[in-house]
């Protein structure tokens, strides 16, 4: 049986689980949710994430339950994804220039 497809947000493009609501208003507070949509990573990557557009980029503090909540959501919705592009070809198999 084929999995079941996650409900997507017309409006904002996010699914719509857990805390999505909360992660389109402080995500869409600055910019396209898109941003937050194309991109994929663990809960670490999402952490270093957040705090780097706290440091450059003036995102708000987050208290420590809704921070919880947004790490969540997009380590469970956005997680990191094996690399698209193969690995290089062995030395051996390459052709002599």
């Amino acid at each position: 049986m084929p999995a079941a497809v996650a409900a997507v947000d017309e409006q904002t493009g996010l699914i719509k689980k857990g805390a999505w609501q909360l992660v389109a208003a402080h995500c869409g507070g600055c910019h396209s949710l898109q941003l937050v949509t194309s991109n994929r990573g663990d809960r670490q990557i999402w952490l270093e994430t957040i705090r780097w557009m706290q440091e450059r980029q003036n995102l708000w503090q987050l208290d420590p339950q809704t921070e919880d909540q947004i790490l969540t959501y997009l380590a469970d919705n956005y997680p990191a994804s094996a690399p698209r592009r193969r690995k290089p070809l062995a030395a051996h198999l390459l052709p002599t220039n």
